[in-house]
């Protein structure tokens, strides 16, 4: 009997399913992880600041060649400079507007075009070697492997994106054009920014995921928090949320038509624009950017700088507007603590961006406060994706 009984639990039918119902224990991604994660979205803030400088010191045409690992080495020599600086004269930008530059000021144009490429460098080395590392430790899920490694594809579309840019405010058809003015395409610049900014968030949203289940799985997930979030008087308080944070995104996106055209450098007044709230409608919607085959006048919307202008002013007042709306709607709600304190930031946060973008129009974009402003506006954004994460629900 007794062997019957040993012969029955060594039974391959019988201990297949007493091991295939016995609990896996699926993989969570070490907070070393997230840690890693939070530096390199610090790095990209940091690039994109670099980036908004380089932009406002008009230095982005100043390296007029892509080389990945020779272009590392800036010139050190008399010799080198003046190789660099004979390469930087074949193109429109000195021979429309630079004529009378000096060595030693286009050193210093170099040097921030330089520093941008370099950080950005470093970032693709701060992604790609410490990620192999924790994938070859087993620190990551598959789940946060895959979001990384598609990360790390966009950085390099990203650089893609950086040189596609540059090329063209490079290109020798500008000296054929009337009144043409060396600068990037100002559709190329937005789309380098909007796909820095999806670099940025996904790189903080992976991570504060990563934090977030960690707590749960080890049990320290307040019960409480997690009830909260789950009421169903949150829906609506999460779909204005997710509304907001869309809007924000097209405000920072206008913006972005605004720096590759300078039009912050018209209407330097607030909130006139010359006699009136809306300027005239004949500039507007000027017949100047109507191209041939165009149907409509469109195209004022995204060329037009007082059409840009006015677009990125009525969207960042509509910004201003609903986020003050969202913050007293939530002083009724039930909300954990991390979720008000998210929401209260980025009431504060958009306080203080209206006030350096009002600052920088009436002060006609001065450097320091352009910068500033655009990095306001790099700050609430992250104070939106925080709130949208602080708010997703947990599983009891």
């Amino acid at each position: 009997m007794i062997n019957n009984t040993k012969s029955i639990w060594k039974s391959p039918l019988l201990t297949k399913r007493f091991y295939s119902e016995t609990p896996v224990k699926s993989v969570v991604t070490k907070p070393a992880v997230a840690y890693w994660l939070y530096f390199n979205a610090g790095l990209i803030y940091a690039i994109v600041v670099v980036g908004g400088l380089t932009r406002l010191t008009e230095s982005g045409l100043s390296i007029t060649e892509w080389n990945v690992i020779s272009g590392m080495k800036p010139p050190r020599s008399e010799q080198e400079w003046e190789e660099e600086f004979e390469k930087y004269k074949q193109f429109p930008e000195y021979k429309i507007l630079n004529r009378h530059m000096t060595k030693e000021e286009f050193k210093n144009i170099f040097y921030w075009e330089w520093s941008h490429r370099m950080i950005g460098r470093f970032i693709g080395m701060s992604f790609i070697l410490p990620g192999l590392y924790f994938g070859s430790k087993g620190y990551m899920s598959k789940r946060v492997m895959k979001q990384t490694f598609g990360i790390t594809c966009l950085l390099g579309f990203q650089g893609f994106m950086g040189w596609y840019m540059v090329k063209s405010g490079l290109s020798e058809a500008l000296m054929k054009e009337p009144g043409a003015v060396p600068r990037v395409s100002q559709y190329r610049l937005t789309a380098h920014l909007a796909t820095a900014i999806g670099i940025y968030a996904s790189t903080i949203l992976v991570a504060a995921d990563i934090v977030r289940q960690n707590k749960i799985a080890s049990g320290k997930y307040p019960q409480s928090t997690a009830s909260m979030l789950n009421n169903p008087v949150l829906k609506r308080f999460r779909i204005a949320t997710h509304s907001l944070g869309a809007l924000m995104l097209i405000t920072v996106f206008s913006g972005g038509l605004v720096a590759g055209l300078d039009a912050g450098l018209i209407y330097n007044e607030f909130p006139y624009m010359g006699d009136g709230i809306v300027p005239p409608t004949k500039e507007l919607w000027s017949d100047h950017y109507v191209k041939p085959n165009d149907s409509g006048k469109w195209r004022n919307l995204l060329e037009n700088p007082t059409t840009v202008q006015f677009d990125h002013r009525t969207l960042a007042e509509s910004t201003a507007v609903l986020t003050t709306a969202l913050w007293a709607y939530s002083r009724k709600l039930p909300l954990p603590k991390n979720v008000r304190l998210a929401v209260n930031t980025m009431m504060g946060a958009v306080v203080v961006q209206v006030t350096l973008g009002i600052s920088t129009l009436i002060y006609m974009v001065p450097i320091e406060l352009a910068a500033a402003h655009q990095a306001g506006a790099l700050a609430l954004l992250t104070s939106n994706f925080w709130l949208i994460h602080a708010l997703r629900r947990v599983p009891l």
